[in-house]
């Protein structure tokens, strides 16, 4: 250990040998070998210009709608030029990522999703987001153009090239207008939206920019040298967009959020490389991948490179970082994502870039995996690890990728893309003990030869999983019950409903008062023995009987029920459930 190594980077040395000794402790992979054998995803016949076999549990696919023309190369289906990306939401509208552009799905009938329309507009994956009239679009290859044309750009240097922050005028779908272009020194991979709790015509975009520098002939104050203080790298961009007047955005602040704060020094971080003997080759932190931002606690999660990060956001254009850690297992921090109560921290291991075929049996299993973080006090500790289980074929690219929350009361639960992996839909209520509830998965898509595809996203929206995937159009998925999630706690998630919805801006769940929402409690209660058989079923009658009731009846009955579970949380193995199921009958008794 060098004399000069700084505070911060000492620290994480310390913390990646913890995490290593921990690491086979806390990971949890549901199932073992023979468990995995019998698994109807391992072994999936794959396509070859005809479709893949599909496995599927506890999942009914409600639809598949393939790509659009303009959208995809009919001589080469897995162009990656055309690949499908990234999602976002908006009323019944799906904003759907492409290498060529955006397509807009209209799902008012999820049975028969309708193009409602196609922008051509390439420069890379094309992240995309909603807000109110506005659209947002990530734009990082040197090939993306001002004026949208697929042509691309020739010269190394050129007053034509596009890199940056697109924003579109989408209030007339049928004639969708650039009315903003926002050029940055190493372009947009991704972005992150962030409304001002000051102003609400104001929305802040983070950018994260993952590409080389661009000269500064092309553009100034684009500062390539890592030694340079002044450096592109180590930083993010923040564009401050007055959604009234989009076409005055620009950026206000380029915060270094790696920096040491003892030393000053902006490369802060981890260095890249090893972490030791045995471990992974994790990246540099000169960048973020993807910053999820929780503006009703004030934080964000931010994915690094090289580190997990948290930032304090209560000053949106200064957000400041609080607390890092680092991971030996982790070769490409990716992502991340919140529990509904901002206690616990999903990060996501893009070991292998996606393209690679990284759940192989033969695969550890604790690298190309999510790692599980209790927040406590601010700090991050990890408490477990959660990869999909089953193994895939060298056929197949396969990592943690993009996922979301589904709004089940009393659990924390996910659903996430895996590539060629398909999707997996997990619990992580306990962190240290993760488990799949369902899943669909494919085979591979061309069963010759390894090719990009696969699920780049998968989201919980109004009671729907949308799928993204890479190569063959758009998916959508109705839970189904099972041994491991009752109707009940179903019909709780599908009664929580959004205007719009971005991944990476994630907002508070809130449950409507319902009957769904306090039997969801008691199914629980009954799966953990949280409430013993016979008192379980007497609270159901007892539920059942104030449904039928109206007025005081039922207000009556319901605090009834409520008082009898303050009792009954004094004598339980899970008295805080109980005190939750009490709550909520409260609250349905006021409503």
């Amino acid at each position: 250990m060098s004399s000069t190594m700084s505070p911060t980077f000492a620290r994480s040395i310390s913390l990646a040998l913890r995490v290593l000794l921990l690491a086979a402790a806390l990971f949890a992979l549901p199932g073992d070998a023979a468990g995995q054998a019998a698994d109807p995803r391992v072994g999936l016949a794959g396509g070859h210009w005809v479709p893949a076999d599909e496995a599927i549990r506890n999942l009914e696919r409600v639809s598949f709608t393939s790509r659009p023309a303009r959208f995809f190369n009919p001589s080469n289906p897995i162009d990656f030029g055309f690949a499908n990306t990234d999602l976002a939401f908006d009323g019944n509208r799906v904003f759907l990522g492409n290498y060529s552009g955006i397509q807009i799905w209209d799902i008012s009938n999820p049975a028969t999703p309708t193009l409602a329309a196609g922008i051509v507009c390439p420069g890379g994956q094309a992240d995309v987001s909603v807000y109110n009239n506005l659209m947002f679009v990530s734009v990082e290859e040197t090939r993306g153009r001002l004026d949208c044309g697929t042509q691309g750009v020739r010269d190394t240097v050129s007053n034509e090239r596009f890199r940056g922050v697109r924003i579109f005028d989408i209030s007339n779908l049928a004639e969708p207008k650039q009315v903003a272009t926002v050029q940055t020194c190493r372009g947009s991979h991704t972005h992150t939206l962030v409304p001002d709790p000051k102003d609400a015509g104001v929305v802040y975009v983070y950018v994260q920019g993952t590409s080389s520098v661009r000269p500064a002939s092309e553009l100034a104050g684009c500062v390539r040298s890592p030694d340079d203080t002044a450096t592109a790298l180590f930083r993010i961009e923040i564009i401050r967009v007055p959604l009234n007047a989009p076409q005055e955005a620009r950026i206000v602040s380029m915060p270094r959020i790696f920096a040491d704060p003892a030393t000053g020094r902006i490369a802060g971080l981890w260095p890249g490389g090893q972490h030791g003997e045995g471990t992974q080759r994790t990246s540099q932190t000169n960048q973020c991948h993807d910053i999820t931002v929780y503006p009703a606690i004030g934080l964000a999660a931010g994915a690094c490179s090289g580190n997990g990060i948290i930032l304090d956001i209560r000053d949106p254009a200064n957000p400041k970082r609080t607390h890092e850690v680092v991971d030996p297992n982790f070769a490409y921090w990716h992502s991340a994502t919140f529990s509904n109560d901002g206690r616990k921290v999903i990060f996501t291991d893009e070991w292998g870039g996606g393209g690679a075929p990284r759940c192989q049996a033969s695969d550890r299993k604790e690298w190309g995996a999510n790692a599980l973080f209790n927040l406590i006090g601010g700090r991050l500790n990890l408490a477990g690890y959660y990869k999909l289980p089953a193994p895939q074929t060298a056929q197949e690219n396969c990592v943690a990728h993009n996922g979301s929350l589904i709004p089940v009361p009393g659990r924390d639960i996910m659903v996430q893309a895996w590539y060629q992996g398909g999707l997996s839909v997990f619990d992580f209520t306990d962190p240290a003990r993760p488990f799949e509830i369902a899943f669909f998965d494919r085979g591979p898509i061309d069963r010759e030869t390894l090719a990009l595809a696969g699920f780049w996203s998968a989201y919980w929206y109004n009671g729907m999983i949308v799928g993204s995937e890479i190569g063959r159009g758009l998916d959508i998925f109705a839970l189904k019950p099972s041994e491991f999630l009752s109707q009940n706690e179903i019909d709780a998630a599908k009664s929580v409903r959004v205007n719009r919805f971005n991944p990476q801006l994630q907002e508070k769940i809130e449950w409507p008062a319902s009957f769904a929402v306090v039997r969801s409690y008691l199914d629980q209660l009954g799966r953990n023995n949280g409430l013993a058989s016979a008192r379980s079923a007497a609270v159901a009658a007892d539920l059942s009987r104030a449904e039928g009731m109206s007025g005081s009846a039922r207000r009556s009955a319901l605090n009834r029920i409520a008082s009898g579970l303050d009792r009954d949380a004094r004598g339980s193995s899970d008295a805080a459930r109980v005190r939750a199921m009490a709550a909520e009958v409260r609250r349905l008794a006021r409503s």
